[in-house]
């Protein structure tokens, strides 16, 4: 990565089930333009729940998800939501925030005091922040 991330987070909607094949979805939030990629990976676009469109980009030797590109109005670029499991330093990495924990499955636990929402967050600010308070060394 070029630019540091912007949050990493666990979903737990049926979408990131479904896809992770598991309880939920690990995304790490970049600014398209801070992430390099070798090779060419294979894509295919869906509908969102906003009715806007996602395009989901994945290996196309392996079919590993990779990241899904949905530009936002007002930002600087697209922001891209690369996948945790895509990662080799996500096992180093926690969760900033859990989302969409109405639909989380049953004995998933979400840790103590953690920052939680529901369904999807109003906005990633509050993300960004916890992902700072966690990883963000101030610099002097």
């Amino acid at each position: 990565m070029i630019e540091a991330p912007l949050t990493f987070y666990a979903c737990h909607c049926t979408e990131c089930q479904r896809q992770s094949g598991s309880a939920f979805g690990l995304s790490l939030l970049a600014r398209e333009r801070s992430v390099e990629a070798t090779g060419t990976p294979s894509h295919w676009t869906r509908p969102t729940d906003s009715g806007a469109r996602m395009d989901c980009h994945f290996c196309p030797h392996c079919g590993t998800r990779l990241w899904h590109k949905v530009s936002r109005e007002g930002s600087e670029g697209a922001i891209l939501s690369v996948k945790g499991g895509s990662l080799d330093i996500a096992r180093l990495l926690a969760p900033a925030a859990h989302i969409w924990t109405g639909s989380k499955t049953a004995g998933t636990q979400i840790p103590a005091g953690a920052l939680a929402y529901d369904r999807a967050p109003p906005g990633f600010d509050p993300l960004i922040e916890a992902f700072d308070r966690l990883y963000r060394i101030e610099q002097t």
